[in-house]
């Protein structure tokens, strides 16, 4: 290369084509050449043949042309949807493919089938495949495809299109996880890639991160920097990525952290009129290492909202907490003491993060060991219970059965709720991480969908089918408006228990009387709305739906740690 250009800063890159970002080390850290950096506008990257180390050569590639824009699509059927990692969803044995964007592909057909109309892709812009960063949540740059997820790496941003419109033709939208927060630069002393030499200005400042009194960096997102989203060229670095990815057809941004981006309540309401002109959802995981913004605290009210209130309530119902059943009424309407509307809410009891649904039902704490953290990493508490055995070896008989039934309860809790129901592919038959609540960096069969599980666990799937399907079929879990006094409550024999030591709760609404009881004894719940019913679901039994509903007196017996669905 050029002695004479390899000591200028190229400044270039805002045309769709990305180029080389080439700058000498300052002269105040007295290192010599940095040499090449990555362009933080590049569109795609390449990673050299020296990829194995830890700290790889990276480049961005010169000449190519983003794919052209392909429209949106909105689902035509009711938001449920599944949260899934590129790869790990897609690690068959059966698939030369795995792993991949077009592996992908051949899961839509049973996802569809499933009931799920919205899949959430963790994130895939570019990060460092030498990085213990499964996940990836270390981003290199914010709008270029990450290529390991394509069979032909120079094509990653089409394979992914490709995928989504796959995925339109299946009526699923498919929404992707943003990471705007911060980037792989960590801290002063981490991979140097881009903004840590190139934002840096003549006062001290930074024109991408924010820093500390003391000129450091401000670490609010868990990772050593915070991009500062109040800088108009973090701002614009931001739109770019987003613009690609909306080109793409991508019609859903889940923001990582976005606490963050909302130190600027304007660029967050900004976003919002970005994202009503280009047809596409946006979600926020409304909180970060500094703020809570959970509900009405958020700046825009247009945004989707993950609802942690809703997974730990349900969760610690769920187990037999007490004091939690007036918690669980607001959680079931779709939360109006957080939210404006039910639409807002995206209920979960599971995420990438933390346990799976089996797990939740199968361990009582943390197996974290294979993170190489000596257990101090992932959260202590879980609000899980191990249903009296932990973990998978030498289980007896009744505690699987206990967790099966358990399974049910939790997947019934999350379709009776009002809002948008969300799961984490392989909850359906039981996925297990066998206790890791943090596996952000195993690249191995503890992440991976295990398909021969599947095979066990068929009959969790057929429920969860029918459950969803079932919901489908009722507007009143979809409607935009609360339910407000269409709902009715009330306990096993008159109004609702909402003292310290109650464990059930029951309510009708337009067409169904549910019972839940998580008392590990049976409940006799008198019927107190006019009828006739017949009895739908039963967790109780292994089929989870009732093949013979019988006739129904006055009195229903709710068994321990189940759930009971009546249907007008």
């Amino acid at each position: 290369m050029d002695a004479e250009i390899s000591q200028r800063l190229v400044i270039e890159g805002r045309d769709g084509r990305s180029r080389w970002w080439l700058r000498p080390r300052s002269s105040h850290d007295g290192r010599g050449s940095i040499g090449p950096l990555v362009d933080p506008e590049a569109v795609q990257l390449w990673f050299g043949p020296d990829h194995e180390r830890r700290r790889p050569d990276i480049w961005s590639v010169d000449g190519y042309t983003w794919p052209e824009p392909q429209p949106q699509r909105r689902t035509s059927r009711p938001l449920v949807v599944c949260e899934g990692h590129a790869r790990g969803m897609t690690m068959r044995r059966d698939r030369p493919d795995a792993g991949t964007f077009p592996a992908l592909i051949g899961e839509l057909e049973r996802l569809a089938a499933l009931g799920v109309s919205v899949i959430e892709l963790l994130p895939v812009h570019q990060f460092d495949p030498a990085e213990d960063n499964y996940w990836g949540y270390m981003p290199v740059v914010f709008g270029a495809v990450h290529q390991q997820y394509a069979t032909d790496p120079a094509r990653a941003p089409e394979e992914l299109a490709a995928l989504v419109a796959a995925a339109h033709e299946h009526d699923i939208e498919v929404w992707i996880d943003v990471v705007v927060n911060h980037t792989s630069e960590e801290d002063e002393n981490g991979p140097l890639h881009h903004l840590r030499e190139l934002g840096r200005r003549a006062d001290g400042g930074h024109r991408h991160y924010v820093l500390d009194a003391d000129g450091t960096f401000a670490d609010e997102a868990g990772t050593g920097n915070t991009i500062d989203a109040t800088s108009p060229d973090a701002q614009r670095l931001i739109m770019s990525a987003l613009d690609r990815f909306a080109d793409l057809g991508i019609d859903g941004y889940r923001f990582d952290l976005a606490s963050v981006i909302a130190r600027d309540p304007e660029f967050v309401r900004s976003i919002g009129d970005w994202g009503a002109r280009r047809g596409v959802r946006l979600i926020a995981e409304p909180w970060d290492v500094v703020r809570y913004l959970v509900g009405r605290s958020w700046p825009d009210r247009r945004w989707m909202q993950w609802n942690d209130r809703f997974r730990d309530d349900m969760r610690g119902f769920l187990r037999g907490e007490p004091g939690l059943v007036p918690a669980v009424v607001r959680r079931l309407q779709g939360s109006p003491d957080l939210f404006d509307s039910p639409e807002t809410t995206v209920n979960f009891l599971t995420a990438h993060d933390g346990f799976t649904m089996y797990d939740l039902v199968a361990y009582d704490r943390k197996h974290n060991g294979a993170n190489g953290w000596g257990g101090a990493d992932g959260p202590d508490e879980n609000r899980s219970w191990n249903c009296g055995w932990e973990g998978d070896r030498g289980v007896p008989d009744h505690v699987m059965a206990l967790r099966r039934r358990q399974l049910r309860n939790a997947w019934t809790l999350l379709a009776l709720s009002h809002g948008t129901p969300m799961f984490v592919a392989g909850d359906e038959f039981a996925r297990t991480q066998l206790g890791n609540n943090n596996a952000y960096r195993l690249d191995d069969e503890t992440s991976w969908l295990d398909w021969d599980r599947r095979v066990d666990w068929l009959a969790l799937e057929t429920f969860v089918e029918r459950l969803l399907a079932w919901r489908g079929r009722r507007a009143i879990f979809t409607q935009p408006g609360w339910w407000g006094a269409d709902v009715e409550w009330f306990g096993a024999h008159g109004p609702p228990d909402l003292g310290g030591d109650s464990r059930s709760i029951a309510w009708h609404l337009d067409g169904l009387y549910a019972m839940a009881n998580m008392w590990w004894e049976p409940l006799d719940f008198e019927i107190q709305a006019p009828g006739p019913w017949r009895r739908s679901i039963d967790t109780t039994l292994e089929a989870g739906f009732v093949r013979d509903p019988g006739r129904l007196g006055s009195t229903v017996r709710v068994g321990p740690r189940s759930i009971v669905v009546l249907s007008a």
